[in-house]
C-alpha cells in the first residue's frame, strides 16, 4: 500500500476588510492559486508595469486570485479597487504561498491568550 501526499495548489482566504461590489455586497472570501513562472514574467511586458514598477503586484495578483466573493473575473481593475489593507494581505499571502517553503502559523497561548507567529522551516533550523 503506498501513501499519497496531496499537493495543494490553491488556498482559500478571507480579506480583512472586503471588496464592496457594484450591488453593495461586501466580498471577503476568495481563492488564490500557486503562481507559475509565467505569472511573474509576463507582467513585466505590460506597459503599466514598465512605467510604474509598483503596478507589478496588481497584475500578478489579478493572475493568481481566482475569485473574491462572487467575483470570478479578477482583473487588475478589481485589484485596484481593494482597500490598502486587503492589498497588503493578498501580497503577504502570495509571498507565503509562493515563497521559499517556510510556513508561518498564527498561534495563541492557551493560558494567557497572547497571540504570536510560529515559523517552521527557518534557515539553520535543526
Amino acid at each position: 500500500m503506498s501513501a499519497t501526499t496531496e499537493f495543494q495548489t490553491e488556498v482559500e482566504f478571507a480579506l480583512p476588510r472586503g471588496l464592496p461590489g457594484p450591488d453593495g455586497a461586501l466580498h471577503r472570501e476568495g481563492v488564490m492559486r500557486l503562481a507559475t513562472a509565467a505569472d511573474e514574467i509576463l507582467p513585466l511586458r505590460d506597459p503599466r508595469v514598465q512605467s510604474n514598477p509598483a503596478y507589478l503586484s496588481v497584475i500578478v495578483l489579478s493572475r493568481v486570485v481566482r475569485r473574491i466573493g462572487g467575483i470570478s473575473d479578477v482583473t487588475p481593475k478589481v485589484i485596484e479597487n481593494l482597500y490598502a489593507s486587503d492589498l497588503a494581505y493578498l501580497q503577504t499571502l502570495y509571498q507565503d504561498l509562493n515563497g521559499d517553503g517556510r510556513v508561518v502559523a498564527q498561534a495563541e497561548c492557551p493560558k494567557c491568550e497572547h497571540a504570536f507567529e510560529v515559523r517552521f522551516g527557518e534557515v539553520g533550523e535543526a
